[in-house]
């Protein structure tokens, strides 16, 4: 997989009001036959997130990494607030557009709380779901804060000093210095992304209800994936539902970053949960 772009996307898709959404397919005219995963990035990042741990899961199945609304090489439509609802609208236009049919749906941080909002509107088109470093509780008074910061820091200065600053916060402290290279490629990525549409997304994220009743009501298999050295949402924030369909996978050593901290434990979950190996 190629590490000299910001983005992995190389398809997209007109989406209605004239926007596109960029992503990438591992078989275009697979159509709705055998396993469909998809992947969603985090805030301030695009499919190329996803980058390590694609080669890994070539025969699993088609494989779709769109880049979100504002990110990668997606539009970033000039609005106040991107909702999770946008998001997940978004997801379902795509995959509609693709006949995908039943998807098995992971989703990495902001790409939690964007599933979270597709599982609630379509639990028909849920095959599995994951979260994956992601959480369905809420922001706290704490965080709401800060995304107000994060917001006015982006529409003051721009997207280069934000993503600088945030993405050695996700490694794990022990990557920070011993992953460098990988920390750069994470903030190159970053840079991709658009300063209003993410100032939309910090603001959408603010406003996501509790979806733990959500999570906790799927009737299809459920893969709750955290960090042990997570920062930013700890695996307590992660592991809230259990029971006979949900499984749990704690990534020892790292942060809210393992697919490209641990690529191969990251993959190894993945796999297992896909039924293909054990973890």
């Amino acid at each position: 997989m190629t590490t000299d772009q910001r983005s992995i996307a190389n398809l997209s898709f007109a989406a209605p009001g004239g926007r596109t959404i960029a992503y990438y397919d591992s078989a275009p005219s697979a159509g709705g036959t055998g396993k469909t995963i998809v992947l969603l990035h985090g805030f301030c990042g695009s499919s190329a997130y996803w980058e390590a741990v694609l080669p890994q899961l070539e025969g699993a199945g088609r494989v779709i990494v769109p880049d979100l609304r504002g990110h990668g090489r997606s539009s970033a439509p000039r609005q106040p607030v991107y909702a999770m609802e946008d998001f997940a609208s978004d997801l379902e236009q795509l995959l509609a557009h693709l006949d995908a049919g039943a998807v098995w749906l992971f989703g990495h941080s902001l790409g939690g709380y964007v599933s979270l909002a597709f599982a609630e509107r379509n639990p028909d088109k849920l095959a599995a779901f994951a979260l994956v470093h992601s959480t369905a509780k809420p922001d706290g008074d704490e965080a709401k804060g800060n995304r107000d910061k994060a917001a006015q820091a982006l529409r003051s200065d721009g997207i280069d000093p934000f993503v600088t600053g945030l993405v050695p916060k996700l490694f794990a402290p022990a990557h920070r210095e011993s992953m460098a290279e990988r920390v750069e490629r994470m903030i190159d990525v970053g840079r991709g992304t658009d300063a209003e549409g993410a100032a939309a997304t910090a603001l959408g994220m603010k406003a996501r209800p509790d979806r733990t009743g959500v999570l906790e009501g799927l009737a299809v298999p459920v893969l709750l994936v955290a960090g042990s050295e997570d920062g930013v949402i700890p695996p307590a924030n992660t592991f809230t539902a259990d029971g006979p369909q949900v499984k749990q996978a704690l990534l020892e050593g790292c942060g809210h970053m393992s697919m490209t901290e641990a690529p191969d434990k990251l993959a190894a979950a993945l796999l297992a949960f896909l039924g293909r190996r054990e973890a």
